[in-house]
């Protein structure tokens, strides 16, 4: 055949179809995006999230009676008034210390069970864990009349004992949960190194295991701190005496049937707020690193 024929005879080649461009090496699709894409959305977000603290601020610091939308001059009347006149200094301890009380016995309580939960198997571990996953749907406010009724067998009503035990039993199961899935994630060889090395099982838990789960002892402490401290409905049924009161209370008693003093509340809000901004700005990145890990099965 000659080169002619055997060039009629063959197929005509396929155009090669232009692939899709791709991103540099080392990007994603989206970092390609205009800036503009990105900041406007978190912008408007961030707006919409802050006006609502800005409204608070103003109306804590700026004279009462003042329309201004800018708090000049400033006074801290409002906080004065709220920290001596209306016992907010005694809110203020009591609630520090059911929210300390209650992350101690969480934590401490949550630590046993949890490892219960994840090193050893017995038979009713599936209907525990169904229980622990079904006890979140109780509400409290349904479990009210019961508790009321136990703690006054027990004398315990008008004490901080009473919120304090009450906070606990409801953030326990939530907290097992998340500490024994974090247990999961540690290896298990490590705790049979240590006992070949002479470690009995309290031993080796408090060596090896215990401080690779600070990140997940910090997330259920932080979570039990900052339940307890927000909590209002515990302390207004099991707490009678106004110096025993914890400061949810407090904020609910400068709002009256005829009238709210605003300045007042607002600066209460802000007291009741600090604290808890001041903590997780210090254990945010323990916080994020605990949830994450504790959420995933090993």
């Amino acid at each position: 055949m000659s080169v002619k024929e055997a060039t009629k005879t063959a197929p005509a080649p396929v155009p090669a179809t232009p692939e899709p461009p791709q991103p540099a090496k080392g990007k994603r699709a989206w970092d390609e995006a205009p800036r503009w894409q990105i900041y406007l959305p978190l912008g408007i977000y961030l707006v919409f999230t802050l006006i609502p603290f800005y409204w608070i601020l103003l109306f804590s610091l700026r004279p009462a009676g003042s329309t201004s939308l800018v708090p000049w001059p400033i006074t801290f009347d409002h906080f004065e008034k709220v920290w001596t006149e209306r016992s907010f200094g005694t809110y203020f301890t009591n609630s520090v210390l059911v929210g300390v009380a209650t992350l101690l016995m969480t934590t401490l309580v949550a630590l046993a069970g949890g490892y219960a939960l994840a090193r050893f198997d017995f038979k009713v571990k599936r209907a525990f864990m169904l229980a622990l996953l079904c006890s979140q749907f109780v509400p409290g406010a349904l479990l009210l009349v019961p508790l009321f009724e136990i703690f006054a067998e027990l004398q315990m009503i008008n004490s901080l004992g009473s919120v304090i035990l009450a906070e606990t039993v409801f953030q326990l199961p939530l907290s097992m949960i998340l500490i024994s899935n974090f247990i999961k994630n540690v290896p298990y060889s490590l705790e049979e190194a240590a006992w070949v090395d002479g470690c009995n099982r309290m031993t080796a838990f408090r060596i090896v295991v215990l401080p690779l789960l600070r990140p997940g002892l910090i997330a259920v402490g932080s979570f039990a701190f900052v339940h307890s401290w927000n909590h209002f409905l515990f302390a207004l049924m099991f707490l009678n005496n106004q110096d025993k009161q914890t400061i949810p209370v407090g904020l609910n008693s400068l709002m009256s049937a005829d009238s709210v003093d605003l300045g007042a509340l607002a600066a209460g809000g802000i007291v009741a707020a600090v604290p808890v901004v001041i903590v997780f700005a210090f254990i945010q990145k323990w916080l994020i690193t605990g949830f994450s890990a504790g959420a995933v099965k090993g």
